[in-house]
């Protein structure tokens, strides 16, 4: 049983989401560049909640709120993960809770996350959780 969902606002927090970031984020090298990461993000308005069964994270969501022309004030999930011991038994959907919840209280209308082409299995879950798909992203590296 997950005992708490709380947020991961520390630099050891972070440090001890890495396990489970690491699998969403496999190109991460270690914690220190995780918690490197985060901290500049969260000067940006990214906010990361860490689900505890103990001392250990078991998942994790990142998010953050923004506004834009076509969608108005949305929450947008940058990450969501859940540690493959620990799927199956709703984790994921009470992490998406919180996220919403947050969402609300900060007067956002939508919730929005991209995922692959090729995660079906993630793309079940929201589907299941009630999600759409609403676009199409299309991105080119600048390198």
């Amino acid at each position: 049983m997950i005992a708490a969902i709380r947020p991961a606002s520390t630099a050891t927090d972070v440090a001890a989401c890495f396990p489970v970031m690491h699998d969403l984020r496999p190109h991460l090298t270690g914690a220190a560049e995780l918690v490197a990461r985060a901290l500049r993000q969260f000067d940006q308005g990214y906010h990361l909640l860490a689900a505890w069964s103990d001392d250990v994270v078991v998942g994790a969501a990142g998010y953050r709120m923004q506004e834009n022309l076509m969608r108005g004030r949305f929450c947008y999930v940058d990450d969501l993960v859940v540690a493959v011991s620990h799927r199956r038994d709703g984790l994921g959907a009470r992490l998406l809770n919180a996220v919403a919840a947050e969402a609300r209280a900060a007067g956002c209308g939508r919730l929005t996350l991209d995922t692959a082409l090729d995660n079906l299995l993630g793309q079940r879950f929201y589907f299941r959780y009630g999600m759409l798909p609403a676009s199409l992203r299309f991105g080119m590296a600048l390198d």
